[in-house]
């Protein structure tokens, strides 16, 4: 039994086996010749199936269908070429946009994406308050700069372990200005007192990635280590760590207080602010107290309400109440820079789950700083595949030779056009010291915080980065079939709309001419129905029915019916005259179409009276060509195309092979 379940399985295997060769055999067969063009089975199958149904059963009638349309398709495009439409500037430049958006997929790691995207998620569910001190540095800035910030803040940070006052330490030595008050300057600015380093509340994707992930990684109430940043060095002490909060709807009822009042000042708003808000707990509603008390006029017109708001769009007090309250909560008066704050909470729009979020996540972090980190894994893979090969020294000789005029950015190229010198191999090809110099002299700025060497490895190492990038790019359509397919279709698609644009579409449009002797030909095609001249009059009051009733049984014709109506006065009359096939009213419908016959209908929904006045029979006829201009111009662009069509199955032969299709056809 053993011995006969094995020889089944093997003359299963055999028999799919010899099924999946027979199948890769006629994929490999040519189907068609167009003009010059071989078509295999295998193309002409791929685009069938995307352009179908994939999930329902292939029949031999629609193969034929879509061969005729794959043939007209196939002649098209082989137009396009044959007048150069693909060497223009415009296509190229077009082709390559979408080129760039279609490659992007195969220059990030899909592992690190995700665990970006995941992280980013995560953080999305937690809001941070935190304060820093920056102590800035440039991120193109010499070794003993960057140490001399390092110990800087290092120094600060082991203050604030000692039991110095963060803030303090902030308004003091912080590089960012805003940690420090800024003085009133008479007639152009007021006093702004500092924010100690407080920053407020924030969540993922606010601050840079850097400074983002020291801020996550660092517990509440702690002082992180010396984080670097484009900006410098900072330390940063996490204040709180809160659910998030998402976007915020709230009201408010606003008592403003200059930055630079006195005492008493201060002290009347206070008490201004606790009158109301005791009048609130006493009964009166806190839109009523918005009109009445509210110094913000712009939000008083909407009881209060502010725009929806996410918790680093405002100052860090007001999102601190909000945080402590729940929806429908009016907060007790509000102390913030800019005065005192009644707070109503409408409600706040959470983050969803990571199913919800995971797309719009991912299109954040394709757009920040952090994609790049994505990107460095893609190089990191490339180089390896590639067999990357660095020769130090000659890199190391040449770095060493570079002077002032690098940083002055007059570098010039021209002394190493013909060096063949080697720096780096990458596949089968060597990069030279020409290359690199040429791309020096191409990407050179001046510098002012930059040594030479140091300039010059940073323009190698962008060098060896766009050198891989635009290998691998080189590669994408043979390495993947899937991206060459996609670009052929898009390749041919643009040069389709091109050429159907110039042969069709506004051809028929400026074409007037030749329109209207399309029209005249067949202007038995766009027909009227027979048709009414009606007028049907709405009255709206039950004291007016018996009037307007009179008039229209009375009228004669549609101007005499108009008028009667206008000079009675009558106020709750509606006149709609018209043109009418049957279904186009149901009220025209159920009249009797003769000339002077009238219908009445009353209505007890809405309590209105119908009546229909019949005024003219019109017999069926043509429709005048700008009754119907968009349909005809359709028809017309359709005649263009199939004479078109006509034209170039004449001047490229299309050569069927009948033996491959039957197989095709067989084999489903």
């Amino acid at each position: 039994m053993k011995k006969s379940f094995s020889f089944i399985l093997l003359l299963l295997f055999l028999s799919l086996t010899g099924a999946l060769s027979a199948q890769q055999s006629l994929d490999k067969k040519v189907l068609m010749q167009v003009g010059n063009e071989k078509v295999t089975v295998k193309e002409f199958m791929d685009v069938f199936t995307k352009n179908n149904v994939q999930n329902e059963l292939i029949d031999k009638k629609s193969i034929d269908e879509y061969l005729e349309l794959f043939i007209n398709y196939k002649l098209k495009v082989q137009e396009a070429r044959a007048q150069k439409l693909d060497t223009a500037a415009s296509f190229v430049n077009e082709l390559s946009g979408y080129r760039k958006q279609l490659a992007k997929p195969y220059f990030t790691d899909p592992d690190v994406t995700e665990q970006l995207v995941r992280e980013a998620y995560d953080r999305m569910l937690w809001d941070i308050r935190a304060s820093h001190i920056l102590i800035m540095v440039d991120k193109n800035a010499p070794a003993e700069d960057t140490l001399k910030a390092w110990n800087k803040a290092m120094d600060l940070r082991n203050k604030a372990l000692a039991g110095a006052d963060f803030g303090q330490l902030a308004a003091e030595y912080s590089d960012d200005p805003s940690a420090r008050d800024r003085e009133a300057i008479p007639n152009q600015r007021s006093f702004r007192p500092g924010n100690k380093g407080d920053l407020g509340f924030f969540n993922v994707f606010d601050m840079v990635y850097p400074f983002e992930s020291g801020a996550y990684n660092t517990p509440v109430g702690q002082v992180s280590m010396p984080l670097r940043s484009d900006f410098g060095y900072h330390l940063i002490k996490v204040e709180s760590r809160t659910p998030a909060s998402g976007q915020i709807e709230a009201a408010h009822i606003y008592f403003a207080v200059n930055p630079e009042a006195g005492e008493e000042e201060l002290a009347d708003k206070k008490q201004k602010a606790d009158f109301v808000y005791k009048k609130i707990l006493d009964g009166m509603s806190f839109e009523e107290a918005v009109k009445e008390y509210s110094e913000d006029r712009g939000s008083a017109m909407r009881d209060g309400m502010l725009s929806k708001f996410a918790v680093n769009r405002i100052v860090p007090e007001f999102v601190a109440a909000i945080k402590k309250m729940q929806p429908g909560e009016v907060s007790a008066p509000v102390r913030t820079i800019y005065g005192w704050h009644i707070i109503k909470l409408h409600g706040m729009e959470k983050p969803g789950t990571f199913e919800d979020e995971a797309p719009r996540l991912r299109e954040r972090v394709s757009r920040d700083n952090r994609a790049q980190l994505s990107e460095e894994a893609v190089i990191r893979r490339i180089k390896t595949e590639a067999g990357y090969k660095l020769n130090d020294k000659n890199l190391n000789q040449f770095i060493a030779s570079l002077d002032s005029t690098l940083i002055q950015g007059s570098f010039s190229a021209k002394p190493f056009e013909n060096s063949k010198t080697p720096l780096f191999k990458l596949g089968k090809n060597q990069y030279t010291l020409a290359q690199f110099t040429k791309h020096i002299e191409d990407a050179q700025v001046p510098q002012q915080n930059l040594r030479p060497e140091v300039y010059g490895t940073q323009l190698f190492n962008e060098f060896v980065t766009k050198t891989v990038l635009d290998y691998e790019d080189a590669r994408l359509e043979k390495r993947y079939p899937e991206f060459a397919a996609l670009m052929k279709e898009y390749h041919d698609g643009i040069l389709l709309f091109e050429l159907m644009d110039r042969m069709v579409w506004t051809k028929a449009v400026k074409d007037t001419l030749g329109l209207q002797a399309f029209y005249d030909e067949n202007k038995q095609n766009y027909m009227w129905k027979d048709r009414v001249a009606a007028t049907i009059i709405t009255v709206n009051a039950a004291d007016e029915v018996a009037a307007v009733e009179k008039i229209v049984r009375e009228a004669n014709g549609e101007e005499q019916l108009r008028l009667a109506i206008q000079e009675s006065e009558l106020k709750n009359v509606r006149i709609q005259p018209g043109r009418f096939e049957q279904g186009d009213n149901r009220y025209v419908d159920q009249t009797t179409w003769a000339v002077g016959s009238v219908g009445r209908f009353d209505s007890e929904a809405d309590r209105n009276t119908v009546f229909v006045r019949i005024n003219e029979l019109i017999p069926a006829h043509p429709k005048a060509l700008e009754e119907a201009r968009g349909i005809i111009t359709s028809d017309y662009q359709n005649q263009l195309e199939k004479l078109w069509v006509d034209e170039l199955r004449a001047k490229y032969p299309v050569r069927v092979n009948k033996k491959v299709l039957a197989q095709l056809k067989a084999r489903y």
